[in-house]
């Protein structure tokens, strides 16, 4: 089925099976592979996109649900400004170590900061609790969201080492 989608504020028009994910129709029929597949079933954020600007799993979101929807991905995600500050965050304080997840965990703050511009550390990590980093860089991420906040890059709980999950 043929189905017109905005993305990154981009008129593109896609023929696809209904059902096929989203993550599939991005990274294979619109040659965007910034969204990252990780584990297929939801759980670990790397594939997560904004859609009418709410964060979704587009690993679990069939095509056909994005028709007539707005899509921002990590490759549009600073043309506004929260993303902007999010991004120029991640890369100030250097928080990828492989990177594989940060495209998911940038959407993913995107999303928190513009819901709740002044989060908490708790409010960090309840929203950033279903995005997993393998390389545990939850701390520098946690302190990215501060900062991009406005808040300033301080670690609320110290008692918290950088490998452990917060969440």
């Amino acid at each position: 089925m043929s189905i017109s989608l905005t993305v990154n504020g981009r008129k593109r028009m896609v023929t696809a099976e209904v059902d096929k994910p989203l993550l599939w129709v991005l990274r294979e029929d619109l040659d965007m592979p910034g969204t990252k597949f990780g584990c297929g079933a939801g759980l670990c954020g790397a594939c997560t996109v904004h859609l009418d600007g709410e964060a979704v799993r587009s690993c679990q979101t069939p095509f056909g649900d994005a028709a007539g929807k707005a899509i921002t991905t990590i490759e549009g995600v600073a043309s506004n400004a929260i993303g902007k500050r999010v991004t120029a965050a991640w890369a100030a304080l250097d928080v990828p170590q492989c990177g594989y997840c940060q495209a998911g965990q940038i959407m993913s703050a995107t999303a928190l900061l513009k819901q709740n511009p002044k989060p908490t550390a708790d409010d960090i990590d309840g929203w950033m609790s279903g995005n997993i980093c393998r390389c545990a860089t939850y701390l520098r991420i946690r302190a990215a969201i501060r900062q991009a906040a406005g808040l300033g890059p301080e670690i609320a709980d110290s008692s918290v080492s950088d490998g452990e999950q917060v969440a």
